[in-house]
């Protein structure tokens, strides 16, 4: 059976030429590809060479009659969480194989940004690529698993991990569970905690993303 195709909003590139960077953008449950596409314009001047898109996930939010979800979250049992992502796996693939053969760019020139689940997927799907991505950025989110088995991770992109002080969908513990469980695969991760701060993304943590993803793709992480 052949998988979904994704698609969604794109921000070209601020200076008018092809594409040499690309950013894919991974929303949260209950929104879709709109949700973050406005983030683009905030990161364009540190990275005016860079093409943003922001896919709309494969399926319909289960729990509300509007928005999308890439996996269920009706159980949020570790081991469900673990299988939606898994299963979820091979239609993201496909969509960032597929942005990478468009462009002509390869896997060092791609970074993953995620909101919530947005963010489960991004970590998902990363460390299992065989090529290295240049970066992955993770707001308001967490890993689905406590740690990768070692044939599972391939390769370990920077990681940057943002998280509001008071995010009640969402513990910063659960973030600062993932930076300990991405240190026992040998992956170190940044990570930022913004005061005041919900389950979102604010002025702070848009600059410090902004900052990181620029140094992912000149090679300065």
């Amino acid at each position: 059976m052949a998988l979904p195709d994704l698609s969604g909003p794109r921000h070209p590139p601020a200076n008018g030429a092809s594409p040499q960077r690309l950013v894919i953008l991974l929303h949260g449950v209950g929104a879709d590809g709109n949700d973050l596409i406005g983030l683009a314009p905030h990161w364009a001047k540190l990275l005016p060479d860079t093409e943003f898109i922001s896919p709309d996930a494969p399926y319909r939010y289960d729990m509300a009659p509007r928005g999308r979800q890439w996996f269920s979250i009706r159980d949020f049992a570790p081991e469900k969480l673990q299988t939606g992502a898994r299963e979820t796996a091979p239609i993201l693939n496909q969509f960032i194989d597929a942005q990478l053969l468009r462009t002509g760019l390869s896997s060092d020139r791609l970074a993953l940004v995620g909101f919530s689940q947005g963010t489960m997927m991004a970590l998902f799907v990363a460390l299992r690529r065989s090529q290295r991505l240049a970066g992955v950025i993770g707001y308001s989110g967490r890993a689905v698993d406590t740690e990768p088995t070692a044939n599972e991770v391939k390769s370990r992109p920077p990681v940057l991990l943002i998280h509001g002080d008071s995010d009640d969908l969402i513990s910063p513990d659960a973030m600062l569970e993932t930076v300990q469980n991405l240190a026992l695969s040998a992956i170190s991760a940044q990570w930022h905690i913004c005061s005041n701060l919900g389950h979102g993304i604010d002025q702070a943590g848009l600059e410090i993303g902004g900052r990181f993803l620029r140094d992912c793709f000149t090679g300065m992480v």
